[in-house]
């Protein structure tokens, strides 16, 4: 016995197919550089009002980037 699988959807055009991969690039862009934007305003803060967010100096990347990566 032998099972098939047929697909009866539309088949997204070419155009489409580029339009919506430049959309995922640009949106990517442009998260990570708010993310940049942030690393940057929390280094300039002071060693003590990073203390008072809870935050160490050394673990502001790994703060920001928290949601993307374990560490």
């Amino acid at each position: 016995m032998a099972l098939t699988q047929s697909y009866h959807g539309q088949k997204p055009g070419i155009f489409s197919s580029l339009l919506n991969g430049l959309t995922r690039g640009m949106s990517q862009i442009m998260e990570a550089n708010s993310r940049i934007r942030e690393v940057e305003r929390l280094q300039a803060m002071s060693d003590e009002a990073l203390t008072a967010k809870g935050i160490k100096r050394e673990d502001i990347v790994r703060h920001v980037f928290r949601d993307l990566y374990w560490m």
